[in-house]
């Protein structure tokens, strides 16, 4: 290997770090985007560091870790039992390490083979496949992989993606919890294989998919700087649906512990970016084109960008001579017949839509009977990924469906619908995508589905295809799609005809317009997509991701973080550099040898969790405030956003304890003193222009509120749907600051409310007249002590420093 990895935490606990080369390489460009969203890393003097002098020309490297490893392996014929392994050129995985290049990054690739390899063979198979084709093989025992992938994955994870609630036990996909144990127990496997070859300081790690949602907790607990991304290929529900899932907040936790997370659809994004909102209380943010939320002092990127397709691949398969053949076979048994070959190639499962594509190709021929004996619509079914009772009754009702119609419609010689439901080779489907007049996808859901692409990639063809099909060189090409609204390369396709499946009667007159459509349209439907697709591969996607990864990461030697929470509610906490813990010990020897304190404490969020119900101090905060006023080198105040009269009479018990409300405005020095103005008072007349505006909000967003103080109004939205709440708080921000313009207030946003209130007043007023008075009195303070939890306080923290 080039780099030397840790291959246990003791090792790393043990402070004796290799030495490894930084990397001198940079990640590919395809784009400069001015703007960064990252904020994560370890304090430098506590990380894992590269000895400078040890630098070398050294590639970058990337950990591509998905379910399967992009192989084919099988054992060998000649008797000896051994393996043959070879490329799977048809995997994802293999091909975006094309769209990279090996000149620029050195890719490792982490995950199972399709195939049981017997324990005894097992360190054999991974030196070939580490040595030869740089895979790092993880095995499972088999009852722990059916567990693992037959069962959550894919009985309980891809129907409740794909928008099926287990409604009833006969569905199926109802949640165990052993199967969720032993989904946990396959991706901590992943990561220690990962560990095996991971130099954690320069590496980068691209997690794939679904399979392996909580691998990035266990990375991150192990080295909170790795670089990680991780891109979710299937759907990603919408908070309704998703919110049913019991672990619900373990997954989101464990993707948050990402750097970057990749969607092939803004749906996708947004639906996960309101799954965030809606349970775990994150806002997210728009930043110079880049989405991301804040977790815990980082900054988790959001990426949109569906996934492309191989050009090189599909355009030397397109030069095959077996294609040739297979394409002159086609043309011999649809063309030369005067028939006109409608495609759908899908998998064999409930998501796929086939049925309904039956049947709307016999809605057609119901209503359009001049095409019945012209038109074929051929069916390929691929193998079910999938095992179970959905998969058998799909494949009945298919076959079932097929055979009505064809005895219904079909004549001697002709069966409108051909089925293929046995395994294809990759060539004879692209020779149905070049003769095929009409694509059709009618997937009910569906992650990406890049068969349109391949489609129309083959209707381009080559030189040697437009001979066989009559064309010459420069006829411009043509090619027709009919594409189901819920699949991810919906949006990337606007020249398509797109439907809702579920609809027959739309999915009919979809087929009659794509086969009435004029020449010249379809060719400049055809030029429209070519040109998206052909710029948009899996090379250009693959650079894209990690040039945003890479873009994300910038900021990780800068940053110290702390690792928090156990299992998997473990999560990093980045701080700027110049942070420093607050010491307790330290605060408790200070406080014991100093004479002269200044405690100033807020009140919500600080003594009282702002989740709380009843909003009064307790009993027990009453005492604590009263302890440390009776001392008399302490002087006490209370800052707070509320209301004087609401602070007076919850702390009416604490005598010698000042008090600040409405941040700030009015001042107590202790419970028998006069209230007094931090700033002179103010004119309240904009209430007459504000308040009506603030009513009308209230009336449009349940569970909102009205604070009216003496000096300020306050918008809460605590009790509303945290989405509607918080678009309608940025509407009213942006309302109030019209109306409000040339009045002397400022609107400001909070944590749940909007607020208006006089302009120059702030918390940090108090600490500078608590510290006036006691320069008055002649009194030297030698600690300070101020506590707060969010921004207001953040201008006590300012001027006291």
């Amino acid at each position: 290997m080039v780099s030397r990895s840790y291959s246990n935490l003791l090792e790393l606990a043990s402070g004796d770090s290799p030495s490894f080369g930084r990397m001198n390489r940079r990640i590919p460009r395809i784009m400069t985007v001015a703007g960064i969203m990252s904020d994560i890393d370890d304090d430098p003097s506590e990380s894992v560091c590269s000895d400078p002098s040890s630098s070398s020309m050294q590639k970058d490297r990337i950990i591509i870790v998905a379910n399967q490893l992009p192989i084919k392996a099988q054992r060998k014929s000649d008797g000896s039992k051994s393996w043959s392994f070879s490329w799977d050129d048809n995997s994802l995985l293999l091909q975006l390490k094309d769209g990279l290049g090996d000149d620029e990054i050195e890719v490792i690739y982490v995950g199972c083979l399709k195939e049981e390899v017997h324990l005894s063979e097992q360190d054999e198979v991974s030196q070939i496949l580490l040595e030869s084709f740089k895979c790092v093989p993880t095995f499972l025992p088999a009852d722990l992989f059916t567990r693992y992938y037959h069962g959550f994955c894919k009985q309980q994870l891809w129907p409740l993606f794909h928008y099926m609630l287990p409604l009833s036990p006969d569905l199926g996909g109802r949640f165990n919890r052993s199967l969720w144990q032993a989904y946990v127990s396959v991706n901590k496997i992943f990561a220690d294989r990962i560990m095996e070859v991971i130099n954690p300081e320069d590496d980068f790690v691209w997690v794939h998919d679904y399979h392996l949602m909580v691998l990035p907790t266990f990375l991150r607990k192990r080295f909170n700087k790795v670089k990680l991304g991780f891109f979710l290929h299937s759907p990603f529900p919408s908070s309704e649906i998703y919110k049913t899932l019991p672990i619900r907040e373990e997954l989101l936790r464990a993707l948050l512990n990402s750097d970057l997370i990749g969607f092939h659809t803004f749906d996708y994004a947004r639906h996960f970016l309101s799954c965030c909102s809606r349970m775990l209380g994150l806002s997210y943010e728009s930043k110079r084109g880049y989405m991301g939320i804040e977790y815990c002092g980082r900054t988790v990127s959001i990426k949109i960008l569906p996934v492309g397709i191989h050009m090189g691949q599909l355009q030397s398969v397109l030069r095959r001579s077996d294609t040739e053949a297979k394409v002159k076979e086609l043309i011999k048994q649809f063309c030369d017949q005067d028939r006109i070959m409608l495609l759908g190639v899908d998998d064999m499962d409930i998501f796929k839509g086939i049925s309904l594509k039956l049947l709307a190709m016999e809605q057609l021929l119901v209503q359009h009977p001049e095409w019945q004996g012209k038109i074929v619509l051929v069916q390929i079914a691929n193998p079910a990924r999938g095992k179970g009772k959905d998969v058998k009754e799909v494949q009945a009702e298919t076959h079932a469906a097929v055979k009505r119609i064809n005895e219904i419609f079909g004549k001697p010689g002709y069966d409108p619908i051909v089925l293929i439901d046995e395994p294809l080779k990759f060539y004879e489907k692209v020779a149905y995508y070049v003769v095929a007049e009409c694509c059709l996808v009618t997937a009910v859901r569906d992650g990406m589905n890049l068969i349109p692409y391949e489609y129309i990639i083959s209707r381009q063809g080559n030189d040697q295809l437009n001979k066989l099909l009559g064309q010459e060189p420069s006829t411009p090409k043509k090619s027709m799609l009919v594409i189901s609204e819920f699949i991810g390369c919906s949006p990337s396709l606007s020249g398509a005809i797109r439907v809702n499946p579920w609809n027959i009667d739309a999915v009919a007159d979809a087929m009659d317009l794509a086969l009435e459509m004029a020449e010249p349209e379809k060719q400049l439907r055809h030029e429209k997509h070519y040109r998206y697709v052909s710029t948009h591969d899996v090379g250009y996607w693959s650079r894209s991701f990690l040039q945003d990864l890479e873009r994300t990461c910038l900021d990780h030697s800068r940053r110290r973080c702390w690792g928090i929470g156990f299992g998997l509610s473990f999560r990093v906490v980045a701080l700027d550099p110049n942070f420093k813990k607050l010491s307790m010990e330290r605060i408790v020897s200070a406080y014991k040898r100093t004479t002269t304190r200044a405690i100033l404490l807020d009140y919500d969020g600080t003594l009282m969790p702002q989740a709380s119900i009843d909003k009064s101090p307790s009993s027990k905060s009453i005492g604590i405030i009263n302890s440390l006023c009776r001392d008399k080198k302490n002087m006490v105040f209370l800052v707070s956003a509320r209301s004087r009269k609401t602070v007076a009479e919850w702390f009416s018990q604490c005598e010698k304890l000042g008090l600040a409300a409405e941040h700030g405005y009015f001042l107590r020095l202790m419970r028998d003193a006069e209230w007094e103005t931090c700033v002179p008072v103010a004119d309240t007349t904009w209430k007459q222009i504000a308040q009506p505006v603030m009513q009308l909000y209230t009336e449009t967003t349940d569970g909102s509120t009205i604070e009216d103080k003496e000096t300020a109004l306050v918008w809460c939205y605590e009790d509303a749907d945290p989405d509607f709440g918080s678009c309608q708080a940025k509407e009213l921000l942006d309302h109030l600051e019209s109306v409000l313009a040339n009045e002397p207030v400022t609107v400001k946003s909070g944590q749940n409310i909007v607020e208006v209130k006089p302009q120059g007043v702030s918390k940090g007023l108090v600490a500078k007249r608590l510290l006036s008075i006691m320069q008055e009195n002649e009194i030297a303070v030698d600690f300070v002590l101020c506590i707060g939890d969010d921004r207001s306080d953040d201008d006590m923290f300012e001027l006291l420093r």
